[in-house]
């Protein structure tokens, strides 16, 4: 029974240190991403296209991150 305690600190663990990273790399991208549309508003479309595109690929670390943790869990 101990293992099993130890299996679900270990996915909490992973989770969270794994979701850590992305929603700063969220959190900077969207700063900086509103500096940059209020310098130059005409930019708005690449901005945002490459906004996204940046949000999407961090997101993806953090689904990573889910994966990893489902696996400690459930294997």
């Amino acid at each position: 029974m101990e293992a099993e305690g130890v299996r679900l600190l270990a996915a909490g663990i992973a989770i969270g240190l794994g979701a850590i990273g992305p929603g700063i790399g969220i959190g900077l991208l969207g700063g900086r991403a509103m500096e940059a549309l209020g310098r130059n508003p005409e930019a708005a479309p690449v901005i945002q296209s490459n906004m996204i595109l940046g949000i999407a690929l961090a997101e993806a670390i953090a689904i990573y991150a889910l994966v990893v943790a489902l696996i400690i869990k459930f294997v």
